[in-house]
């Protein structure tokens, strides 16, 4: 597009792109980040003081020990035991690499590249996790590094990893990660406020002048299925952070309602893509465009902005009620004016018949079940 809505497209994308590097931002100065920036920099700091102290040709290996920290460092206690047991074991598996390598026909060109490509075939069976990174990387180091003290250096690299890993994880220990239940439930109202704001972007942009000059929503209604799937990450990490966590013992830390709660969120997005799909086929007579008679896009409006105050989260019983019911008014409106509009012209208005139908669904998941 050119002109005023060119200029507008190119400033949407800009706006978008500075919104979600201030949102990336954000995530990474939460509180819970900057504890874990703090716990990391004592880990690491500890495991170099500690390092030489350690018996035998060990000390000589100290740089190790941060290492090990670093790499225990998780968001979640469980994580950090999890993570820190898988790479103690690549490691092991890798060191064992090397060591057949070295008593048999020792390092050159060929064992250090077969020694890799093992490593690497070894890591994909799935059973080190987050250590099967370490597996080739632990064969090479010692190979070539080690190299006529692969003894020695397979000894250092080994016990500094894992004096490094037991600070970390004592670090987590004595100052637990607090439970990220709360955090995922803030995620889940953000994400029902942005599933409310298209349906407003979308009752708002049909209302505009046509083809409407916002195009906004109609890109935005593409990323709440990636949304979502972060979502389901969040939450599966709040699971997470409640095991084996002392904070988590005397705050709530069930999350079922709030699963049941994403399922719902994520079946109302679908909703609201179609509805987006259908109607930008149509502003843009895309191939599977389907005509939107004059007389529907202000029922049609009204309908989506009705149906997204309901979608706001958190109103109370009565006001929730309230809205809900003035949706449904708005919703038979607009099915009394496709349904008319329909019999004048001898033709069925799709984007309004499929938008009702969206919203009356949208509707029904939000309203509790003695009100059904």
């Amino acid at each position: 597009m050119t002109g005023t809505n060119g200029t507008t497209v190119t400033g949407g994308i800009r706006s978008g792109a500075i919104g979600r590097i201030g949102s990336a931002l954000r995530e990474a100065a939460r509180p819970a980040r900057l504890l874990l920036a703090a716990k990391t920099a004592f880990a690491v700091g500890a495991a170099w003081l500690i390092a030489p102290l350690m018996p035998g040709v060990t000390d000589q290996y100290p740089y190790y020990a941060p290492f090990g920290a670093l790499i225990s460092m998780y968001p979640t206690l469980m994580s950090s035991i999890r993570s820190s047991l898988q790479t103690l074991l690549g490691l092991a598996v890798g060191v064992g690499i090397a060591a057949v390598i070295v008593l048999t026909v020792g390092p050159n060109v060929w064992t250090i590249a077969a020694a890799a490509a093992l490593g690497v075939l070894v890591s994909g069976t799935g059973w080190f996790g987050a250590g099967r990174e370490y597996i080739p990387m632990a064969a090479i180091f010692v190979l070539i590094i080690g190299g006529a003290n692969a003894d020695e250096y397979s000894l250092g690299y080994t016990v500094q990893t894992a004096v490094g890993v037991t600070v970390g994880l004592l670090v987590n220990l004595i100052i637990p990660p607090a439970p990220l239940v709360a955090q995922a439930e803030a995620r889940l109202d953000a994400f029902q406020r942005t599933l409310a704001g298209h349906l407003r972007d979308i009752g708002g942009a049909v209302a505009e002048s046509w083809p409407p000059e916002n195009e906004g929503w109609a890109r935005d209604a593409r990323e709440l299925a990636e949304t979502s799937r972060t979502l389901r990450t969040a939450l599966a990490d709040a699971d997470d952070s409640r095991r084996g966590n002392p904070r988590a013992w005397l705050r709530r830390t069930d999350t079922s309602d709030d699963h049941v709660r994403l399922e719902m969120l994520d079946d109302v997005a679908h909703q609201i893509r179609d509805i987006s799909g259908c109607i930008g086929d149509t502003i843009w007579s895309r191939p599977a465009a389907l005509e939107l008679d004059a007389e529907v896009v202000e029922p049609l409006s009204q309908a989506c902005l009705a149906v997204a105050e309901v979608l706001a989260p958190d109103p109370g019983d009565e006001e929730g009620s309230v809205l809900r019911a003035t949706a449904a008014e708005r919703v038979e409106d607009l099915l009394r004016t496709v349904h008319d509009r329909s019999m004048d012209v001898g033709t069925v208005t799709g984007p309004g018949v499929l938008t009702a139908m969206h919203l009356r669904r949208i509707l029904l998941m939000l309203t509790p079940e003695d009100e059904r």
